[in-house]
């Protein structure tokens, strides 16, 4: 019901959907699409575009181990 919501956004949810239900090409297209973006907000503002996705990427990780160890 929530994928079905977020594929009615209108370009955000057309290209999701294509990286999910197409085939591996739209699946590539939209990972440079996600890092293209990502380098555009560099771009745009700076350094906490850059340190951000890696603050937040400490708690997964630590989810992750904890998950990896405790399995």
């Amino acid at each position: 019901m929530i994928a079905r919501m977020i594929y009615h956004v209108p370009v955000f949810g057309w290209m999701l959907k294509e990286a999910v239900m197409g085939p591996t090409t739209a699946k590539v297209l939209f990972i440079v699409n996600l890092l293209l973006l990502w380098l555009l907000a560099i771009v745009t503002f700076g350094y906490p575009a850059i340190i951000l996705p890696a603050l937040t990427a400490v708690p997964v990780m630590f989810v992750v181990l904890i998950l990896i160890t405790k399995g």
